[in-house]
């Protein structure tokens, strides 16, 4: 009987060892998190999550040999999510120097982005994206467009076969369509991308119109453009180019019953949305630009952007503009039900503000954009999907990134309240992980602390 227990002890001593020798000494624990579920809706208490090699290795709800973690994060009474998507962002190219950009990838981590789409690519910027993979440099995920394709840089069917097959050799990861593109030349785009795999997004040039958009498979059309405008009667006959900013002096035209024709075309055609609000409630929008710069955030950002900003916002909306507070509220009135309307039954939402754009700052800008989802009646949970899940299927990389779940990327933030509650908890974050790689709360203020300082010298 001796003899038995003795035996039985050593084993019970053996396996006991041996799961102290299976922890990896670069292995990182977050002990009792409140998992926010993004997928089902709801939070699982006090999770044992391990980390390790950039991936989350295992999620379980006790773990015996806890003290054994060299890498301890306390997350008690924390909320873990994965890390948000800016999916209308915009990265520094030549001939700004490589410190400033590194800076502004930064500002996007420093408020819980670890994913994010350029919107306007260079080819620094492949370069960029290899780095930020490899973590060679401190920086979300990058998926970058092509350089831009408008009225100037394709002028012909000839010209943009040449160059939609070149940026997909190229491996830009989508192509970017700005105003100007002529009818024919969109088409030929269209064909060529179809032909060599490669999709587009973007704006909607007025020749081409929401509609025919819609039917070309945009992959998403940003800024809800070109949606107003088909709201438009054809009985009113005006000329496609007196729209104005994003359809603004059709406002008085629009017939809102017209909405749900085009969210179904949007559907139909798996067309994604990026409705950037905050470019609509902070430049082209009744606020004071003085107001505007005196937002925390703007000590991060040049002092000659900030003059630009309010040059550019008074040339919008200021005395001897034909910016009309009264039509404004109409405007944003039919945005925000466009918005409602393509989030409940069009193909999908996604998170973006166009940053760095008019008193857009990188990063924080996006807490903006996610308060004018919810004005436009977005659910908490709905607004959280269009910056986790959504970006992940809308880049086919569902087993990838966009939920904290096993094998997946370790691209997390810990907040300290409840995002389900309050989206608002998204801006009390207690730190943010990028491919395993942990960043405190202190640690990324004094990053943010040498930034302000930098900007302030230039």
């Amino acid at each position: 009987m001796k003899k038995t227990f003795f035996i039985l002890s050593i084993s019970l001593l053996t396996a006991c060892n041996q799961a102290q020798e299976k922890v990896s000494p670069s292995a990182t624990l977050i002990s009792n998190a409140n998992i926010v579920d993004v997928r089902s809706g709801k939070i699982l208490e006090n999770r044992q999550v391990i980390i390790d090699s950039g991936k989350i290795k295992s999620i379980s709800e006790t773990l015996e040999n806890a003290d054994a973690y060299p890498n301890i994060i306390d997350a008690k009474g924390k909320y873990l999510m994965p890390g948000l998507a800016e999916m209308h962002a915009h990265i520094p190219s030549p001939p700004t120097d490589a410190e400033r950009i590194g800076e502004t990838l930064f500002l996007y981590l420093s408020n819980g982005i670890t994913t994010i789409r350029g919107m306007l690519g260079d080819p620094t910027h492949l370069v960029l994206r290899e780095k930020a993979n490899t973590g060679e440099i401190l920086s979300p995920r990058i998926f970058t467009s092509s350089p831009s394709l408008n009225g100037n840089s394709v002028k012909t069917p000839e010209e943009a076969k040449e160059k939609i097959t070149a940026y997909q050799k190229e491996g830009y990861d989508f192509l970017k369509i700005h105003p100007g593109i002529q009818l024919e030349v969109f088409d030929e785009i269209v064909r060529t991308a179809n032909e060599v795999g490669i999709p587009f997004a973007g704006h909607v040039p007025v020749d081409v119109g929401i509609r025919h958009a819609l039917e070309s498979k945009y992959k998403s059309v940003d800024h809800v453009d070109g949606f107003l405008e088909g709201l438009v009667p054809e009985s009113a006959n005006v000329k496609p180019t007196d729209n104005g900013f994003f359809g603004y002096k059709f406002t008085p035209l629009a017939d809102t019953s017209k909405i749900d024709e085009l969210v179904q075309m949007a559907k139909a055609n798996k067309v994604w949305i990026v409705p950037t609000q905050s470019l609509f409630t902070k430049w082209f929008a009744p606020t004071d630009a003085i107001e505007m710069l005196a937002l925390p955030e703007m000590k991060y950002m040049p002092a000659s952007t900030l003059e630009d900003w309010k040059r550019r916002k008074t040339e919008s909306t200021g005395e001897g503009t034909d910016f009309n507070e009264a039509q404004w509220q109409r405007f944003d009135t039919i945005r925000k039900q466009l918005i409602k309307a393509l989030n409940d039954n069009g193909h999908g939402m996604l998170l973006g503000s166009d940053a760095p754009q008019l008193f857009n700052v990188p990063g924080f800008s996006i807490h903006k954009e996610i308060q004018d989802m919810a004005d436009a009646g977005m659910t908490n949970i709905e607004i959280l999907r269009t910056g986790t899940l959504n970006p992940a299927t809308y880049f086919d990389r569902e087993d990838t990134f966009g939920e904290v779940k096993e094998g997946l990327a370790a691209d997390l933030i810990l907040i300290d309240a409840n995002p389900l509650e309050n989206i608002e908890a998204l801006k009390q974050l207690s730190g943010v992980m990028r491919q395993g790689k942990w960043m405190p709360k202190s640690e990324i203020d004094k990053k943010l602390a040498k930034i302000a300082e930098n900007t302030g010298q230039n």
